[in-house]
């Protein structure tokens, strides 16, 4: 038995009811909206913070200034040209559909292709899409995938989420062009941010979500949810790269449905914060579907990232499969609790999940801890963690042939990460990841 001393969680958001009443009166939002916020609300004050529950007992945030980290952000003259180029950058190519920029929570670049909009795709602000498509972000806002009774900081976020994004893709229709939205913030502060993907049924999509923030002096929080809903036989394929600056702690809630005979393709980077914690989980609920998840974090210095997946088979005949590559150096930490889960009956299922961790200094820690709950007797399902550190052969061996040490251990950590960046899709992610490799060696 290994006991482990807690520290007390005795300081939490500083966000109040009149938070809540505040942003629902500046807003005149409908009635409905105002309803689900305050039941949120109530629901948020009536939750503990969460401590010694399973997925929480090993992560410690007490020591985050929630003074600092949930201040109300005002947007003070943010422009496009704030945001790193790098992260304006089309998906593929030279053109993307559409380009939605927010700058500390105001969207300050809204650009939608016309042949997007000609096919009933709907890209917009969250805030004007309750407005002008009630219909559907009533439908849909946090009745299906992330809900409010999904944890402290889920109902926190249905509270009070004061920007996102609505990406909607009607009946049978193919977008051809990818869909890029940006969230930076250049404020410390609370920032809460809601993403709300629904591919209706024979649609196909690719989109791809970055967040960033510049440097700042103060603790800040990221507290999200991001909704992937993925109709029968449609194909969805998401992007989704973290890069907050190292006094940010995000605290989020990422789970996508997917229905019969349909494809999901997610891929995350987790790059920047101080902690990371991040629920991420795939409902597979229709027959035929399949759903793959391709997961990249690097941790070096004092960061500690947490990520909590799942894989749920909640019909027969489907498949998952989840690749998680880390690596930490410093004084890093890094954590990944995974479950794959299935209901009875259902049979013929293919679960695969494994976590690959390259550990770069004495000091730093990566634990991996797979699970399986299998409650169908003829499935194929597997899970693995593996641990490894540098080669000194390895090293030496390049070293020997006039290549310096550093880049030598460059070379090395981009082998570990080659068969995760080869599942993904798209040139600029991959060069984006292999970048930030190269940043945190070398410096």
């Amino acid at each position: 038995m290994v006991v482990q001393r807690r520290s007390q969680v005795d300081n939490i958001p500083a966000y109040s009811r009149s938070d809540v009443e505040n942003l629902i009166a500046s807003n005149n939002e409908p009635t409905w909206l105002k309803d689900r916020r305050l039941a949120a609300w109530d629901l948020y004050e009536n939750t503990p913070m969460p401590r010694l529950e399973e997925e929480w007992r090993r992560t410690d945030y007490s020591h985050i200034h929630w003074t600092d980290a949930s201040t109300v952000v005002t947007p003070n003259g943010a422009v496009v040209a704030d945001v790193p180029q790098k992260n304006l950058e089309p998906l593929i190519g030279d053109r993307q559909g559409g380009l939605l920029v927010f700058v500390d929570g105001k969207l300050v670049h809204n650009e939608v292709a016309d042949e997007l909009t000609s096919q009933g795709i709907i890209f917009k602000d969250l805030r004007a899409a309750v407005k002008e498509n009630e219909d559907i972000v009533k439908q849909y806002l946090m009745t299906q995938a992330v809900k409010p009774e999904d944890g402290k900081f889920a109902s926190l976020n249905a509270a009070l989420w004061d920007h996102g994004i609505l990406i909607y893709f009607p009946k049978g229709v193919v977008a051809e062009l990818p869909i890029h939205a940006v969230m930076y913030n250049k404020q410390s502060g609370g920032h809460l941010a809601h993403v709300l993907v629904v591919v209706e049924e024979n649609a196909q999509a690719t989109v791809q979500v970055d967040y960033a923030s510049a440097e700042g002096p103060t603790h800040s929080s990221y507290v999200g949810a991001t909704e992937l809903i993925v109709g029968d036989a449609a194909n969805l394929r998401y992007v989704a790269l973290q890069e907050w600056n190292r006094e940010t702690y995000e605290f989020s809630h990422q789970r996508a449905l997917v229905g019969a005979s349909a494809n999901l393709d997610w891929v995350i980077g987790n790059m920047g914060t101080r902690l990371t914690k991040a629920f991420i989980e795939v409902d597979i609920v229709g027959t035929g579907a399949n759903a793959r998840v391709s997961g990249f974090f690097f941790a070096d210095k004092n960061q500690f990232f947490d990520l909590d997946t799942q894989q749920n088979h909640n019909a027969p005949l489907t498949t998952s499969d989840l690749l998680f590559k880390g690596a930490a150096k410093d004084q890093a930490r890094t954590l990944w609790q995974g479950m794959i889960k299935s209901l009875p009956k259902m049979q013929k299922i293919d679960g695969y999940q494994v976590c690959r961790n390259l550990v770069l200094s004495r000091d730093a820690r990566m634990d991996s801890i797979p699970g399986l709950e299998i409650e169908a007797d003829d499935v194929a399902c597997s899970h693995a963690a593996t641990f490894g550190t540098l080669e000194e052969e390895l090293i030496f061996y390049l070293m020997a042939r006039g290549i310096p040490r550093p880049q030598a251990q460059l070379m090395v950590i981009d082998g570990f990460f080659d068969e995760l960046l080869q599942r993904i899709p798209f040139e600029r992610v991959r060069q984006r990841l292999q970048a930030e490799i190269e940043a945190k060696i070398l410096g």
